[in-house]
């Protein structure tokens, strides 16, 4: 193979694994994964995650990444940005623990119904 062809071949492969690499991250989500719903009734929230928090002046992780203890007091050094919220909400309440759809619209319509601003009604977010 001519030294050509294999430079086209390994700039197109490292154009993969970059593409591949910010595509997971949440600085590119434009929306909310809901994959973990075994039969979701609305489509996934939109949420582009820069826009939204530079919209919301949002600079600390933990603000919407929060991590409790285990007395259910809000550990304010600690965020548990990295980890799918499925990790510790599960699909339905569990004791003190809202399920994942509640914690959902708790931390997120929550925050909006708090700050008077950005959208609250289920179609808002929901978009077919």
């Amino acid at each position: 193979m001519p030294k050509k062809y294999a430079l086209y071949l390994a700039l197109a492969a490292a154009l993969v694994v970059m593409a591949g690499l910010t595509a997971f991250s949440q600085e590119d989500m434009t929306f909310v994964d809901n994959s973990d719903f075994n039969d979701p009734q609305r489509p996934s929230a939109i949420f582009e995650h820069d826009i939204h928090n530079e919209n919301a002046g949002i600079e600390e992780c933990n603000t919407c990444h929060h991590v409790y203890d285990d007395n259910g007091q809000l550990d304010e050094s600690d965020s548990s940005e990295g980890s799918r919220c499925s990790e510790c909400h599960e699909l339905k309440d569990q004791g003190r623990q809202p399920g994942l759809a509640k914690a959902f619209h708790r931390n997120c319509k929550g925050c909006h119904e708090e700050r008077k601003q950005g959208p609250v009604m289920c179609g808002e977010c929901h978009v077919n």
